[in-house]
């Protein structure tokens, strides 16, 4: 353990969790947000679905654990929305099914602590011809934007039933010009244009979530954040709070 003590997000999921720090990721730029504030934790698995995941999460988040996570941001399916292979193998999981593991999913996170908040972010669209440029070579699979559609739909209308907060990617990807040629580094995973989207969508959810305590970046203070004689000296002779002047940068660009 690593002190001083800082509240704990967890970003859960599958690749485009675990791929999240590469390309000016959207991990990686919430880590930048939360720097000195919260400590961001990454259990992506790549390939994974939402069966896959109900299967560990007793073992990703256990409940007896003393130290429970402030948030915890949780992506499945688009994975499960890929159309079934003839073998019967495959990351495909039907809709009800997938409703029914998010469900649990949802259930186990709240039960951590009763200041354990939860985001679900839903299928984001994809690229069909660049999948089948980059990655048809390497998988037999079949994804498609009608069906990332009715699994994002199904996920954001269980968000609905059971108060979590969600981010709408199907639909917030597709607000730039040409999202099909920008937003993806392979017609699935994101680009960093496609990450700032994610981003942007995630830290607007908790900006307006109605959570006590706010766990927006500009409601958590600043590590060892206080003025002091060691901070660099401005122009006008007198130092200069860097940790503050950050802040205040990033206001300025951003939720």
């Amino acid at each position: 353990m690593v002190g001083p003590s800082r509240p704990q997000f967890v970003l859960f999921g599958s690749s485009i969790v675990q791929f999240s720090y590469s390309n000016h990721g959207w991990g990686a730029i919430l880590s930048d947000f939360y720097s000195r504030k919260a400590d961001i934790i990454l259990r992506g698995y790549a390939g994974w679905n939402s069966r896959r995941a109900l299967q560990v999460l007793p073992q990703v988040f256990p409940k007896e654990d003393v130290v429970q996570p402030a948030l915890v941001i949780v992506y499945f399916g688009g994975n499960d929305s890929i159309h079934p292979h003839p073998s019967g193998l495959g990351p495909h999981v039907p809709l009800p099914e997938y409703i029914h593991n998010m469900k649990n999913i949802a259930i186990h996170l709240q039960s951590l602590s009763k200041k354990t908040r939860v985001i679900f972010l839903s299928a984001p669209p994809c690229n069909d011809e660049q999948i089948d440029y980059t990655l048809s070579h390497r998988l037999e699979m079949v994804r498609t934007n009608e069906s990332c559609q009715i699994y994002s739909e199904a996920c954001l209308e269980l968000c609905r039933e059971m108060n979590i907060e969600a981010v709408d990617l199907w639909n917030a990807a597709q607000q730039i010009p040409d999202w099909k040629n920008v937003c993806f580094t392979d017609g699935i995973h994101f680009s960093s244009e496609g990450s700032k989207i994610v981003a942007d969508a995630i830290l607007k959810v908790i900006q307006e979530a109605s959570w006590e305590p706010s766990l927006h970046w500009k409601d958590i203070p600043s590590e060892f954040a206080d003025d002091s004689p060691y901070d660099p000296v401005g122009p006008n002779g007198t130092t200069v709070n860097v940790s503050k002047q950050i802040d205040l940068q990033r206001s300025a660009n951003s939720f």
